[in-house]
């Protein structure tokens, strides 16, 4: 099933460029950008989001494709860059990215309240929003954005439909398969009307997308860490400008740090000094056997000095999620999970499993650099092998759940060399198409959670056994806790009726006295 959906595909997409091509290049190549065009011959999966968009309909495909084709030429939106956009616009802070939602997804923030419906300005705020699309569209690949409407403060100055129908058009036309939702907040009910007619431009299946929120509903979508106070959340983060506010994922963080071997070397003090801690392998039916990369050319002498190593390790637990990707998969699929700030931060680890049949080189990427130290964080894996990447905090700093990991994997030739300077150069050439990327988020718990990759203390390292007695321990705590609380209401339920019995009763008797003496 899986290979006919394939060729199906296929077909469609050599379909699609082919009349393309015939039907409307021939006729409008003036009207188009010839980097789009080259793109749609080389960039299967832009076809493809345009075909999905249409529901694999050809002909409803071309029509989208000429259109937007002739819009990012209207726009130049391949040569669209800071200096294309006034400078008051960008230090206006009305349109940026920022954060994440739920999900996953990078959030496109709207501010409304900067926006004056002014006929001199509205195309350089098009732009604007075409230069940020643009800039994520490059870099992601295709990976859904979530618009954010904040229309806190905002006045009917500020209701510009044609500004509002420019942005869906982006996403219905422009930037298909993009757009995961639009989550509005706090909007005036005097624009009830106005969202009406939004709502009819949208069509039938994208008005699910749009989520009307308030305070009380904005953090099913976003958590409180990318939510500004004024919604309820605790993001300190304060737009400013310059630089360009975006988020970014910083440079892999051994680039011009130490060469492999010294990070070996480091590796191996770091473990001698922690003394206790080990590495324990879970198995997992979803997850092949999971091996320590190694050299062939090895010597005994090296393998018992990591076996000497090895035991000397804490524990680690490895997670039973695991993102698969069409080059590696990835343990934890979608959280790093840290010991507890009472306890203190502690190591936690990744593993990749190369799927392929070809070396794959991968780097690590966050957004906190000076926070974290990554071990291997640049290197690459065998067909087949797996790779533990240990993560660190440096220096004592403490994790923040607004940290994120980015994962970047490409296949290389195998005739490629693997060391340091092949890799350096592998990276610089490799076109953005042909990288994989998996986001990480960061994670605060107890070192007892059982899904964590957390360095287990001593003192917790038990069997499965020991843990579930305690889990039904636990509960039967728990549910005596609750039948105690149960029966302290209905005492208090007891006390508080006897004693409005008594005033009732002492009442009666002062009303009784006070009509027999009087």
């Amino acid at each position: 099933m899986a290979e006919n959906n394939a060729q199906n595909k296929a077909k469609l997409i050599s379909e699609t460029r082919r009349r393309f091509e015939a039907e409307y290049v021939t006729e409008k190549s003036e009207k188009y950008d010839a980097r789009d065009v080259e793109r749609l011959q080389q960039d299967d999966n832009w076809v493809e989001s345009y075909l999905f968009w249409r529901h694999n309909v050809v002909d409803e495909t071309l029509k989208m494709l000429d259109e937007s084709f002739q819009w990012r030429k209207e726009f130049s939106v391949n040569d669209l860059s800071e200096s294309s956009i006034p400078r008051w616009l960008l230090e206006l802070g009305g349109i940026y990215l920022h954060g994440y939602d739920k999900e996953g997804n990078k959030l496109l923030w709207i501010r409304v309240k900067y926006h004056i419906k002014d006929q001199k300005t509205i195309m350089d705020k098009k732009k604007l929003i075409a230069f940020w699309l643009e800039r994520y569209a490059k870099r992601e690949n295709g990976k859904p954005i979530t618009v954010m409407f904040d229309m806190s403060e905002t006045g009917l100055n500020s209701i510009d439909m044609d500004f509002v129908r420019f942005i869906i058009n982006c996403f219905k036309v422009y930037y298909p398969k993009y757009l995961s939702k639009i989550v509005i907040f706090d909007m005036p009910w005097i624009m009830n009307a106005a969202f009406k007619i939004v709502k009819s431009w949208l069509g039938p299946e994208a008005v699910s997308l749009l989520k009307f929120t308030s305070k009380n509903e904005i953090q099913e979508y976003v958590s409180v860490e990318y939510l500004p106070p004024h919604m309820g959340g605790t993001d300190p983060f304060k737009y400013s400008y310059p630089p360009l506010v975006d988020d970014d994922f910083q440079t892999p963080l051994c680039e011009n740090g130490p060469i492999a071997s010294e990070d070996e070397t480091s590796s191996k003090e770091d473990i001698e000094g922690d003394g206790k801690e080990t590495v324990e392998t879970v198995s997992n039916e979803e997850q092949p056997a999971l091996s320590e990369k190694t050299s062939p050319t090895e010597s005994a002498s090296k393998t018992e000095e990591n076996e000497k190593v090895d035991s000397k390790m804490k524990t680690f637990k490895k997670p039973l999620s695991v993102f698969k990707g069409p080059l590696l998969h990835i343990s934890p699929a979608e959280e790093l999970y840290f010991g507890s700030m009472e306890s203190g931060e502690k190591k936690t680890l990744i593993v990749l499993t190369n799927v392929t049949k070809n070396i794959v080189a991968f780097k690590v990427r966050t957004t906190a650099p000076e926070k974290y130290r990554v071990k291997p964080s640049n290197s690459s894996c065998d067909p087949g092998a797996s790779v533990d990447i240990i993560v660190s905090p440096h220096g004592g700093l403490r994790v923040s759940a607004q940290d994120r990991f980015l994962i970047m994997a490409a296949e290389m030739e195998q005739s490629s060399g693997t060391g340091p300077a092949e890799l350096t150069q592998f990276w610089k050439e490799v076109p953005r198409s042909k990288v994989m990327e998996h986001r990480l988020r960061c994670h605060t718990v107890e070192s007892s959670k059982p899904n964590t990759l957390t360095l287990k203390d001593s003192a917790s390292n038990m069997s499965d056994k020991t843990s579930e007695d305690l889990y039904l321990q636990l509960n039967r705590l728990l549910e005596s806790n609750r039948k105690l609380e149960d029966q302290l209401q209905r005492s208090l339920w007891f006390q508080q009726l006897l004693l409005a019995l008594t005033v009732v009763l002492l009442a009666f008797v002062v009303s009784f006295f006070y009509s027999l003496y009087s």
